[in-house]
């Protein structure tokens, strides 16, 4: 297992989010699936799966929720800010696609709880409406 610093923080951070940036793009997950380990847990601030959700599957089905709702992907535009301790890594970024066929722009922040070179937890936070950024 890694040892957990700073710099191995970053650089797990920054291969997950290349992995998360390539899902929102096209629907495949499964590099971002493979980074996460056994007892991974994530958190969402809305809809179906709001609050603290648990597991791989449960995972999965929050992935197959997002390629279906935006139908085309979702595209990162900008990455405003990555902050980063130890364990964790926050960026934050902009991004754009089609939210059920409608416009949508969002300004988003995503942190990755690391352990060694896994990710073992997800939380997602957002805030405009949907059609600025």
């Amino acid at each position: 297992m890694a040892k957990e610093t700073k710099d191995n923080a970053l650089e797990v951070g920054h291969k997950a989010f290349d992995h998360l940036t390539h899902g929102l793009a096209t629907g495949d997950w499964n590099q971002l699936l493979d980074m996460l380990t056994d007892d991974f847990t994530f958190w969402f601030p809305v809809g179906p799966f709001h609050g603290l959700n648990v597991g791989k599957d449960r995972i999965r089905e929050f992935f197959q929720y997002v390629s279906e709702t935006f139908i085309g992907g979702l595209t990162i535009t900008s990455v405003e800010r990555v902050t980063s301790n130890d364990t964790t890594v926050v960026f934050e970024f902009r991004d754009e696609g089609m939210l059920r066929g409608e416009p949508y722009k969002n300004r988003v922040a995503v942190s990755f709880d690391i352990r060694g070179d896994k990710i073992c937890a997800y939380r997602e936070y957002f805030g405009s409406d949907g059609k600025s950024n």
